[in-house]
This record gives C-alpha cells, structure tokens and sequence, in this order.
C-alpha cells in the first residue's frame, strides 16, 4: 500500500462503487466496471482488498494423472489478510470454481471476498459465513473434467476488465469496481471528496432546494 492511500477498513466504510466508477471515469478510465452479471450472494456485504487472480482454461476431459486441484489448493493456503480471489473464468458458464470449503479456507487466512466471472455454489452455506462471493451465476458444476485453473498471480481479464494482482478490487450491491494500483491514491482522494460533495447535496435537496441550483453549486448529481 502506497503512504497516500488510506487504510481499506476505511474505504470499505465510506466508499461504493458508484463513486469509484464515477471517479475513474473523470480519470479517463472508462472500463474498470465488471458485466453487471456478476453479482454478490449477500447485497448487504461489501468487498475491498488486493487482488489474488488466477486463470482457468476450459478442459473436455478427467486428467487421468496428476492434482486437478494442485492450483486452486495453493493459492488459496498462499492468501494473505485483506486478499481478495479473483477467479476469471472466461464467463464460460461451464464451472463454479467457488463453493464453501474454499470460503471457509479462505476466511481462516483474512482473506476477504472472491470474485469470478464463473459459477459459484453451495450459497447457503456461504452465506452464513458472511464471506463476500460476486459471482457471474449459481451453479453446482464442479470444475474438474470442465476446467482447470492455469496460472495464478497473472492479468487476467474478469467479467470484461484487466485485473492485475494487487489491484484494488471493491463490491457491493451495485457491481465490482477495480482500481489499478498506480492510480488508487488519486482515485481513492478524489472519490471521498465526491462522497463530501454528495452529502452536501443530499442535504439541500432534503430542505427542498431545486435540482438544478445543487447541481449549479456543487456539480454532483
């Protein structure tokens, strides 16, 4: 984490995606937003942490040697506090990467969330751990004989956007957001100062001052 950027526990709590991919779009960064089909199991969770990613590739058949699982087992022991797995999937469909055994692993090393453009189960069991999981759909199909995880801690591309490891990855109700590492202190300043402005707003608009004269004033909307 760069000096200039703030704690995550304090971007967590005073920041959404909204505001972040507003901020990056004033930045000219136009397509850090992913497909707006991946989606939270829990919308009353937010996500905030530094991505681990890792690549699968589709497959047609059972190895009939070897772990299918080796990767998928060593990143997740490899997880650090205030990680969060990025698992691209090439939004195939065809695999749910992400169950509960991974989840509670996961939880056990302070990781804090998952995100995959793939199929994601066991969601009551994932919801009651509270673990932040956005995911392209609910599925049960397990990846062996589908899909194999290829490479970890590479670009991979999520849902439509280039995510690298260490980049600062944020969830919540309204979508998955990513902030390219060499930017996140200027997004991340310019994003609380929106947040500012948008209180300000909201409060005049409640004393019944026109839209328009807000706008004019503070230029949020």
């Amino acid at each position: 984490m760069t000096a200039a950027t703030p704690p995550l526990e304090l971007i967590r709590s005073r920041l959404y995606s909204s505001v972040l991919s507003d901020t990056l779009d004033a930045l000219g960064h136009t397509g850090q937003a992913m497909a707006p089909q991946v989606r939270p199991l829990d919308e009353t969770l937010v996500l905030c942490g530094r991505a681990r990613t890792g690549n699968f590739m589709d497959v047609y058949h059972v190895a009939e040697q070897g772990n299918p699982y080796e990767l998928e087992i060593a990143i997740i022991d490899d997880l650090k506090p205030d990680e969060v797995v990025v698992f691209a999937c090439g939004a195939s469909g065809r695999i749910a990467p992400w169950g509960e055994l991974l989840s509670t692993a996961a939880t056990a090393r302070g990781a804090v969330g998952c995100v995959t453009d793939g199929m994601t189960r066991d969601v009551r069991q994932i919801r009651e751990l509270r673990f932040p999981v956005f995911a392209g759909a609910i599925g049960p199909l397990d990846s062996r004989g589908r899909g194999y995880l290829a490479a970890v801690d590479v670009p991979v591309r999520c849902a439509g956007v280039l995510v690298r490891p260490g980049d600062l990855v944020f969830g919540d109700v309204d979508g998955v957001v990513v902030v390219p590492r060499e930017i996140e202190a200027a997004v991340i300043a310019q994003a609380l100062a929106k947040v500012e402005g948008e209180n300000r707003t909201r409060d005049e608009l409640r004393k019944g001052v026109k839209l328009g004269e807000v706008y004019a004033k503070y230029g949020v909307l």
